[in-house]
């Protein structure tokens, strides 16, 4: 595995891109599961980084870390949809990467709220250090 995919697939936070009806963007961290090459993010149908990439089909994103040096981030843009069906799963996935276990008050009321997974297929990924 190249250092892009390695970084994607340890790092917490991910700044997600979307574009708002307006045509303005609509840029939330978020959390996250990198795995197979795509990035998962589990939320709700009625986000508005839900809403947008149910009507446009793309998102981009940016995770990087550091503010002194060594600096390193990555930035993708690519095909997105919204998986609404079988997501226990993988919801279940993406938060057992923030929590030890679902018995955890905070990950079963994520886990309850959870009716859509943004899934991201990147097109390009750029690497910066």
């Amino acid at each position: 595995m190249d250092r892009p995919h390695e970084f994607l697939a340890e790092q917490r936070v991910l700044r997600l891109a979307t574009v708002s009806d307006d045509g303005s963007p609509h840029v939330v961290p978020v959390w996250y599961m990198y795995r197979d090459g795509a990035v998962y993010v589990g939320t709700n149908t009625r986000t508005a980084k839900a809403k947008n990439v149910a009507r446009t089909g793309r998102a981009a994103f940016c995770v990087d870390e550091g503010i002194r040096s060594p600096l390193y981030g990555v930035m993708a843009r690519g095909r997105a949809r919204l998986i609404t069906k079988d997501i226990g799963g993988l919801a279940r996935d993406i938060l057992l990467r923030y929590f030890d276990t679902m018995e955890d008050e905070s990950a079963a009321e994520l886990y309850r709220d959870t009716d859509c997974i943004i899934e991201i297929m990147p097109e390009s990924i750029t690497e910066w250090s």
